[in-house]
Order: structure tokens, then sequence, then C-alpha cells
């Protein structure tokens, strides 16, 4: 039976695989329709044609504890688990502008790790993308645009979806400049974040709302599992490309392989998370604690030299009487 079919029927929320793990992400970015609509709602622009490739890598449980190329041959004699996936996914817009779109997802609940973030996107900057002109293949160096999307929650940032965008401004007259230029734009990027965990309040009625309600967490404890949820939202018949999400998350979700390897995912990361969560949180601890330390240093610092001050000004008005 079809969502549409469940829909029209009243039959109540159905399962659905938890779309923040790789092995389920990974899923969806494979199908085309799926990777347009996702880019085009997050930017809120019309993407035209689009390729995506995942940059795959799995972790090998061994002694050694290396990660390795997910490209190489499986050893079926230990097991393996995915723990990244990131998406670099070329589009050309409506305005018929193309793009490198970097899409990054991060599960883990502890500190997030920027510097991976900075390394990937150093690795993408100095990279050529081949596109098709006039039937031609062509290397071209693409504007960049990111998309992040977080298990763990900014700690300053309340909202779901965030924007960064740039600005053109003339720092003479500060009026915005409204032309752009190729040297700018393939030197700096706009950025988009996804907080899954401050997902709430959903009123389902833009594209970006239906999309990202397909993230939230809240009823995923409540379905018994981390791996699946129950959907609560009924997509409408008009809904196609949610209709299409929806379908192909509810079919990974009801499938004990596929729910196997969700939750062996999940377990990765809850162990990654025992063993160095607790330290890095204890790191993050003690940076902050030395962090207010100087700070309130710096202050008893500006208190004395202002102590200081005062002591030369009446020596000097003392001298001169």
């Amino acid at each position: 039976m079809t969502l549409n079919e469940k829909e029209q029927t009243g039959l109540k929320p159905f399962i659905i695989a938890n779309p923040i793990y790789d092995t389920v992400f990974k899923r969806l970015m494979e199908n085309l329709k799926i990777v347009k609509f996702f880019i085009s709602t997050i930017l809120g622009q019309q993407v035209t044609a689009v390729d995506v490739l995942p940059q795959e890598f799995t972790h090998k449980k061994k002694n050694d504890d290396k990660a390795c190329d997910a490209t190489k041959k499986e050893d079926k004699t230990a097991p393996y688990s995915i723990y990244r996936v990131d998406f670099m996914a070329t589009i050309l817009t409506k305005e018929g502008e193309y793009r490198k779109v970097l899409i990054e997802v991060q599960k883990s609940l502890g500190t997030i790790d920027v510097h991976r973030f900075r390394k990937y996107l150093g690795e993408q900057y100095s990279k050529r993308e081949t596109v098709i002109i006039d039937k031609v293949n062509r290397e071209l160096t693409l504007p960049i645009t990111t998309i992040y999307i977080l298990g763990s929650k900014l700690a300053e940032i309340k909202c779901s979806c965030l924007k960064v965008g740039r600005t053109y401004t003339d720092m003479l007259t500060d009026k915005t400049v409204a032309v752009k230029d190729d040297f700018i734009e393939k030197l700096t990027h706009d950025s988009y974040v996804i907080q899954v965990g401050r997902i709430t309040d959903i009123r389902y009625t833009t594209r970006l709302e239906k999309l990202i309600s397909i993230f939230e967490q809240s009823y995923f404890v409540e379905a018994g599992s981390e791996a699946v949820k129950e959907y609560r939202y009924q997509p409408a018949p008009d809904d196609e490309e949610i209709i299409l999400i929806a379908e192909t998350l509810h079919e990974m979700g009801v499938d004990p392989e596929e729910r196997r390897r969700i939750e062996n995912e999940a377990e990765y990361i809850r162990t990654i998370d025992d063993t160095y969560g607790f330290q890095i949180r204890e790191q993050a601890k003690a940076l902050e604690e030395s962090k207010k330390a100087l700070e309130e240093k710096e202050q008893e610092n500006a208190k004395l030299r202002e102590k200081i001050a005062e002591m030369e000004h009446l020596l000097r008005n003392k001298q001169v009487e």
C-alpha cells in the first residue's frame, strides 16, 4: 500500500527510518529526484540538473582501529560500520549557473568536528569539477555552497534552519553592491545549517517545513528505536517529493536487514560517544573554565592598570605643583 492509499484510507502514522544516519541518508541521496528537491528546497532556488557523488568511508573494527576506503573489497570476516558519508553535488540553477554543493551530516552527540569540516572544505576548494557545456566536457572551478545537517545543537543558535549568507557592501558608502563577481564567488560561500534537535512545532505549510519534518527526532524514542520513528505528517497527493522520501524511508524502516544496519551504526556511534564523548566534554569544560579564568585575570589586570594610571596622573600633578 502506497502512502497515498494510506492517506486516503485515513491510516495512522507510519514507520520511517531515521535519515540522520549515514546509512539512511545515503539511500535518499541515491535518488536524483529527491536530491534535486532537497537542495532546491534548502537553497530556496530551482535546480534544473544535479550530479551527486558520495564521499564514503567505513570504519574497520579491528585491533588496529584504522579507517579504510569503502570502495575497497570488503573483508567478510570483519564487520564494517559506515561512520561518515559526505556528499558533493554539482548543480545547475535555473539562472544557468553551475555550483558545487557540499552536504555533510554529523550524527555524533559530542563536539562538532570543525577540523574535519574545514579540511574537507579546503580539499573541495582546491578541486576543479567537470561539467558539460554545449555538449563539451569542461573543467571549471565552481562556486561552493555548504549544507550541514547536525545531530548536535549549536549552543547559541536556537533556530532549526539557519542561512549564513553574503552581501557585497561598499565600505565607503555602506551601500549594498547588487552585482556579483566571479573572483569573490569562488573564494567565499553561503552556508545552510539544519539542527535536527531543534526541529519542533512544525506547521507543515511550506516546502521547507515538510522537508525538515522528515528529520524531526522526538518520535524515534516513542517508536522504540533510534533507527525508526512514527511519521506523523500525512503527505497530501500533491506532495510528490515528500511522498517519495517517506516511501523510501518507510521501505528501509520495515526491512529487517536495513534496520539491522541502521542499529549497527547507532550502536557504533554510542560506543564512540561512550569511549571518547566524556573525554571530549571534559576537555571542553576545562577549556571553558580556563577561558573564564583568563577573562577574570584580564579584568583584574585592567583594574590594576587603571589604578597605576591614576597614581601616575596624581604624581605628575604633584610634580607640577
